[in-house]
């Protein structure tokens, strides 16, 4: 597949050590919500073997006329060249790839499980079905460690507000390291709380997103809390 030429926009904080990156979208360019595009800077080309792109999740929705990625930003290669990328500064984009789609069922609701950055995929799901199915109950179990690292958390708030099929779980697990006031949930997602969050939705189907070691335990989780295998969607993110 031929890579794109796109400009970045504009960049934006949208957490603690996490960055959002606004791109033109390339005319032409078409994905579905939840999938993933290799973004390559060619500066860097020329370095080590796939030093010069990295994958991510795309957050915008496809409706949406701008290409958005956001990452955590580590003091890597990549990381430190895309954030010296200049505004108006060239990148390519490989993709559209990945099958962490929303299901075509709208009866069905969708529970969707993210650690931290894993977040990315399910706010392009989210802002899609606000827009194409309001009447498709969805469930965001969130987990973070503290509301300062919780990217997107005031947008994912104000969905919850506007769409009434829509309900929003976050949850953190350090807070004593927080400077903020927080007056939601508490600890990890576990057994209990996925159990709680089903009990009256139609027949979900699972996602879940985020570190490897969190995907797998919360995998384990759902199918120890009697969901079938089937049912579970995941996507480990490596390398954030």
């Amino acid at each position: 597949m031929a890579s794109l030429a796109t400009r970045l926009q504009r960049r934006e904080d949208i957490a603690h050590g996490t960055m959002a990156f606004h791109f033109d979208k390339p005319a032409g360019f078409r994905f579905k919500a939840g999938q993933a595009i290799d973004l390559i800077l060619p500066d860097l080309a020329g370095g080590a073997s796939g030093s010069d792109r990295h994958a991510f999740s795309i957050v915008s929705a496809p409706h949406e006329s701008d290409l958005v990625v956001a990452t955590r930003m580590r003091d890597s290669t990549f990381k430190n060249a895309l954030a010296g990328l200049p505004i108006g500064g060239l990148a390519q984009v490989d993709g559209p790839f990945g099958s962490l789609t929303l299901h075509r069922k709208p009866n069905r609701a969708a529970v969707f499980i993210a650690g931290g950055i894993g977040i990315t995929p399910f706010i392009s799901m989210l802002r899609h079905a606000s827009r194409n199915a309001p009447d498709q109950r969805l469930v965001l179990l969130y987990s973070n460690r503290r509301p300062e690292d919780t990217a997107f958390l005031t947008e994912l708030q104000r969905l919850e507000g506007d769409n009434r099929n829509f309900r929003l779980v976050a949850t953190m697990t350090r807070m004593v390291e927080s400077s903020l006031l927080w007056m939601g949930r508490a600890g990890p997602i576990d057994e209990d709380l996925l159990k709680r969050v089903a009990e009256d939705l139609p027949d979900p189907i699972y996602y879940v997103a985020g570190p490897p070691s969190m995907v797998t335990a919360l995998c384990d989780a759902l199918e120890r809390a009697g969901v079938d295998a089937d049912d579970i969607r995941s996507e480990a993110f490596h390398g954030y």
